[in-house]
């Protein structure tokens, strides 16, 4: 059993798309909103907020239909290409709202948007388990988070530049270059996905992949069912610790280390180029010794980080290392948690297991900004690293209860074979 990396490349088109948009989302809607409409913070960090609240509603509820659509083009794409192509059209209002300064033409597109994302990301994101063996599912899901990162670095490199300077730049050349890549990914993935086709060959190929009637109409067992709750939980604490992090790393290293200007940026960007190297060898790691054994050695790594940082008074070079330790760490965790909740699902509800990773994965994001925020404002900011070593540590202690959705290394018939790629 090998894992197909063209085919999951191809898969991997649709989340490309959405992390090129949500690079954009992040960096850009909020400049538009200060410098355009003049709102304040606190209307402005609500604004935001709006999409991790649709989320947390909409993708359990897309990802549940879209495990009962039957189309000649399968169960998820139709709702890729529908989405994706609403996204686009729509989107693209919102630079013309900026221009002529239409507030109310702006947040419509903008709420309409975000409906338009939250429509094909969990079929998207549910169609890489649907087409691949349970045993290869975290190299797979190595190769989709790799393919996310190549869209978000092709975002910043056109806000790079294209974006002039000025009080008021025109973003529409960065929202068209998204659109095009938006676009580009779908019609390739429409030419290379035949994912109905795909489907019947992994029935026919993996049986035992295959649900059984009777098998539908039972729920989870109930030990199937603890160790569900158990690593949702322990989704929702991971994500506690590490969003705090880097939603309010900036201002912690402009007021605790002195900082001055971007500096912040490089140890963010460490981190970030330190996950985006070891994806690819975690998902091999992973299925070597297990997820739930990788996820666990990721935490630690995580912990300790926090912890060595937190004794760090200004900013040292050295700790560029424990930034590149929490990235690969982060990578860690996140190659390997999705596929362990599709791991429990059964083969008819994989888009509602998917809807509900994001749910606790959303609901921190929702959660983490105020209360550590809150913590930042009427404590300190020193309290930022101590928080997210407490969640970290509270995430690490409910992940020991999981006791299924782990991968079970496929036994080779031959040495030679344990270096063997598919093509």
């Amino acid at each position: 059993m090998k894992l197909n990396y063209r085919r999951t490349f191809f898969i991997g088109l649709a989340f490309l798309s959405i992390s090129a948009f949500w690079q954009m989302y992040d960096n850009i809607i909020p400049l538009i909103l200060q410098n355009t409409f003049h709102l304040n913070e606190s209307i402005i960090g609500a604004i935001m907020a709006i999409d991790n609240v649709l989320a947390v509603f909409l993708l359990p509820l897309i990802g549940t239909l879209s495990d009962h659509v039957d189309t000649r083009l399968g169960k998820r794409t139709p709702f890729i290409v529908g989405g994706t192509l609403a996204a686009v059209v729509l989107m693209l209002v919102m630079p013309i709202a900026d221009q002529y300064q239409i507030l109310w033409l702006f947040i419509a597109a903008l709420a309409l948007t975000l409906i338009a994302m939250a429509m094909y990301r969990s079929p998207a994101v549910a169609l890489m388990p649907d087409l691949t063996p349970k045993p290869l599912r975290s190299s797979a899901n190595a190769i989709i988070n790799l393919m996310g990162a190549v869209g978000g670095v092709y975002t910043l490199i056109l806000i790079r530049f294209l974006v002039k300077g000025g009080e008021r730049p025109s973003y529409l050349p960065v929202f068209l270059g998204v659109a095009f890549l938006m676009l580009l990914a779908i019609v390739l993935l429409l030419i290379t996905i035949r994912e109905k086709k795909l489907a019947a060959h992994m029935s026919q190929e993996y049986p035992e992949e295959e649900e059984r009637p009777e098998e539908a109409q039972r729920g989870l067992p109930r030990d199937v069912k603890r160790s569900l709750i158990f690593i949702l939980l322990s989704i929702f604490l991971w994500f506690t610790a590490y969003n705090a992090v880097t939603t309010a790393f900036s201002r912690y290293a402009v007021t605790v280390w002195k900082m001055e200007g971007g500096g912040f940026a490089s140890c963010l960007m460490v981190a970030t180029v330190a996950a985006i190297l070891s994806y690819i060898p975690i998902g091999i790691v992973s299925s070597r010794i297990g997820r739930k054994k990788t996820i666990l050695i990721g935490l630690v790594m995580m912990l300790i980080s926090y912890g060595s940082v937190f004794f760090y008074p200004s900013y040292n070079v050295t700790a560029n290392f424990f930034f590149a330790l929490i990235g690969v760490g982060w990578a860690a965790v996140g190659v390997n948690s999705f596929p362990m909740v599709v791991e429990m699902s059964k083969g008819s509800d994989i888009g509602k297991y998917t809807g509900l990773y994001y749910t606790f994965s959303m609901t921190a994001q929702i959660f983490t900004p105020i209360v550590s925020g809150m913590l930042l404002q009427y404590v300190s900011y020193s309290t930022l690293f101590p928080y997210a070593i407490f969640f970290t540590l509270c995430a690490i202690l409910t992940m020991l209860q999981v006791k299924h959705g782990d991968s079970r290394p496929v036994k080779k018939e031959k040495v030679l074979e344990n270096f063997d790629v598919d093509d």
